[in-house]
């Protein structure tokens, strides 16, 4: 009986200590939860770009040039290069758009020679680039409006900007027959001296000679299209041209001074004497 009681009371006390501890683990604060100590690394700044001013040169502007190579039908051919200057500027609103000295570049598109009988010289050609003064390239949609000046060439009003060549196959023709007419008379008159007829002969001659200027006519060319050095060229802008503004700043000094230490041209070196034998080829 005492061993019962014992026990019971054992277990009265553990249950009790169990209850006891339940109750101090309730009271006690908890704990915070951890936080981690890394702060979100910020973002790339989105900075504005800021938009370059523009400025247009309207379709139809007419910018006038001076050519700096020739161009010639005889010679010239598809592909080829022209090389033109700037020689008045242009001016929108209240700002020089394209001043002066401004190179222009251009390209051949077709060339025509004349006929022998019909058929004038024809030469096209059109621009492409603009080279400003300060270096920058722009690319241009130009063509032929005129030849301010010229004497024997026309621009066809065909949207092309054909250039023509005046026909002058007559003057051609008269200079074959103050060849062709003097010698045939000359002719005419030898035949009619051995026949006793010499003005008649020499009637003949002639007839026979301007025969013979109008037999080389035939085989004459007209005139060739020949724009040379120095020739006023207007060119007109058949879309607008789009210029920013590092286009129009102005050129930074360029000296053409040559440096100091620039090295001395070498000179031509001279021919050397060699000795050989007398009568020997390729001696003095």
């Amino acid at each position: 009986m005492g061993r019962w009681k014992n026990t019971m009371r054992a277990g009265a006390l553990a249950i009790l200590s169990y209850v006891v501890c339940a109750a101090v683990l309730a009271q006690s604060p908890q704990e915070a939860a951890p936080t981690s100590s890394v702060e979100p690394k910020p973002g790339p700044a989105i900075t504005s770009v800021p938009q370059k001013m523009t400025y247009t040169v309207p379709a139809g502007t007419k910018v006038l040039l001076q050519l700096r190579s020739s161009v010639n039908t005889r010679s010239a051919k598809p592909g080829d290069g022209v090389y033109l200057v700037s020689t008045f500027p242009v001016v929108v609103g209240n700002r020089v758009m394209i001043p002066v000295g401004v190179y222009v570049q251009g390209v051949v598109d077709r060339v025509q020679r004349a006929g022998h009988v019909h058929g004038k010289a024809e030469l096209d050609m059109h621009f492409t680039s603009i080279i400003f003064p300060n270096g920058t390239v722009v690319e241009i949609p130009g063509m032929v409006n005129s030849l301010p000046g010229a004497k024997k060439q026309d621009v066809k009003d065909d949207g092309e900007g054909t250039i023509e060549q005046d026909g002058d196959k007559g003057r051609n023709a008269g200079k074959v027959a103050e060849v062709a007419i003097p010698v045939g008379g000359t002719i005419g008159s030898i035949a009619g001296l051995n026949s006793d007829h010499p003005l008649a002969g020499g009637i003949a001659g002639l007839g026979a000679g301007a025969a013979a200027a109008g037999l080389v006519t035939l085989f004459t060319r007209g005139a060739d299209v020949n724009i040379e050095t120095g020739t006023q060229v207007e060119m007109v802008l058949q879309r607008p041209l789009l210029l920013e503004e590092t286009n129009l700043l102005e050129a930074p000094g360029v000296t053409l001074q040559p440096a100091a230490s620039q090295p001395r041209p070498i000179s031509k070196p001279e021919r050397a004497h060699v000795l050989c034998p007398p009568g020997g080829l390729g001696c003095n």
